[in-house]
């Protein structure tokens, strides 16, 4: 199966809850203030959110005006084309810079971070990348025991201390047997995160400095995961960790899970931050880099 097929069939619960209501609520009508709040309901309870499904709608609405156009057929049309166009940050290319180019990977507790860390892992070695992995989430007991499998699985090196480690040390480590072994990528996990506690995002910010010590531009990425099936939640998640730490990418996984993948549009309008990878399933190779062309497609698909 293509991993469009898989996109497809990883948006279904999303495109039966916003598509398929936006087909039956255009069915005969034309573009008034009735559809228009009726429209908002559905792009809201998709998890679009308040601030971009008004920029949506409003956009969408004033293109119909200057096309003098109304019909349904036509605006669910302009609809796509606004929708796509709130992904303009996710088309950005990401691009290796010196190595071993580093990810800092970062997220609340429970969102798959160490997971997402081992497909990220096959993705890039399976593009012949030379990819060694930190085991800094040194706080949960099965963290690095189940990096270190991933590691093995994705014929990765891992460095790794004992649990209750100092998680900048574990890092500052892995960053020397990288430079020393040339390796490529370097992708260094952390342990999760309630993004409200202060204290917890300092250890973060500590890892940072400890690597920017090493090499002035370290890390040259700081990727947040996602759980797509916390909606809204998702969101406050990136404005605290992107006000501390300064994202660069977004990782957003289960939208296989969710009915609610408007959040993925809402995130990127809101933050402009690049979508990099989005997940659509359990398989190591259901981690894939973003394609808004795809998401869209697959999105409004019948």
């Amino acid at each position: 199966m293509s991993f469009f097929a898989r996109l497809k069939e990883g948006l279904s619960k999303t495109r039966k809850s916003f598509t398929s209501r936006l087909d039956a609520l255009l069915v005969g009508k034309k573009v008034d203030a009735g559809l228009m709040e009726e429209l908002e309901s559905l792009l809201i309870g998709s998890d679009f959110g308040l601030e971009t499904t008004e920029r949506i709608l409003a956009e969408a609405r004033q293109r119909c005006l200057n096309a003098q156009r109304e019909d349904a057929a036509h605006f669910r049309e302009v609809l796509k084309d606004v929708i796509w166009d709130q992904l303009a940050s996710a088309r950005t290319p990401w691009q290796m810079a010196e190595k071993p180019h580093v990810i800092l990977v970062v997220g609340v507790n429970g969102v798959g971070k160490t997971t997402t860390i081992g497909k990220l892992a096959t993705h890039f070695h399976g593009e012949g990348k030379k990819v060694m992995l930190a085991a800094g989430d040194t706080f949960r007991a099965a963290a690095v025991s189940q990096l270190e499998k991933w590691g093995e699985r994705a014929r990765c090196p891992v460095i790794a201390q004992g649990q209750n480690a100092d998680s900048a040390s574990v890092i500052f480590d892995a960053y020397t047997a990288a430079t020393a072994r040339r390796m490529d990528l370097l992708i260094a996990d952390t342990a999760g995160r309630l993004h409200t506690k202060l204290n917890l995002m300092e250890e973060l910010k500590k890892i940072k400095r400890v690597l920017g010590r090493q090499q002035d531009k370290a890390p040259q990425d700081v990727w947040l995961v996602l759980d797509a099936t916390t909606g809204q939640n998702a969101i406050q998640q990136v404005r605290h960790f992107h006000e501390s730490l300064a994202l660069t990418g977004l990782v957003i996984t289960k939208l296989d899970g969710t009915a609610k993948g408007g959040v993925v549009v809402g995130i990127s309008a809101q933050f402009k931050i690049p979508i990099r990878f989005i997940g659509v399933g359990e398989g190591a190779n259901d981690l894939k880099p973003f394609d808004p062309d795809l998401f869209i497609d697959a999105l409004f698909d019948r």
